[in-house]
């Protein structure tokens, strides 16, 4: 599941297997029960590395032909995924993306492309520490952090040439 291949053309079944694994490896170590509509969810997460809302999530569910679920089962398949630390939450987008690093709790940071909404997942200790230590100075305690950063793809810096 690594985020650099999100601006490359790739097999997006590879993300999906490779998520589905993992989600099936760390609920099973928790003790979480990941049931046949969460494995869903997560698999429409992943069918792109572009955020998905719960809505547009529903509507790729009901395309698949294999029952129509009501958006709060949606809403529940998503806060249980987030809580197994399998997708993240974009808070500027009211979006989900899969999340690169399962089962390891991080501080991440997101590189959302304003054009075409690919989206990549990073992890630098050092703007973590950065924001932790602006944070300090402000006395504020950190719960969680995830920073958002709107720019230019690769691909949508080519076209744009």
């Amino acid at each position: 599941m690594a985020s650099p291949t999100a601006y490359a053309r790739h097999d997006h079944h590879r993300c999906i297997d490779d998520a589905l694994l993992a989600a099936r490896r760390i609920c099973k170590t928790q003790g979480a029960r990941l049931t046949t509509l969460r494995e869903r969810v997560l698999a429409k997460v992943w069918q792109s590395h572009r955020p998905l809302g719960a809505y547009a999530i529903l509507e790729l569910l009901a395309e698949d032909g294999e029952g129509h679920p009501a958006p709060p089962t949606v809403y529940r398949a998503l806060d249980f995924l987030q809580e197994q630390g399998l997708v993240h939450r974009l808070s500027s987008l009211n979006a989900y993306i899969g999340c690169d690093s399962p089962g390891q709790p991080h501080d991440s940071q997101f590189l959302i492309c304003r054009h075409c909404q690919v989206t990549v997942e990073v992890a630098s200790r050092k703007v973590s520490e950065a924001v932790a230590r602006c944070a300090e100075a402000k006395d504020f305690n950190i719960q969680h952090s995830n920073v958002e950063i709107v720019g230019d793809c690769p691909n949508c810096q080519k076209k744009a040439l």
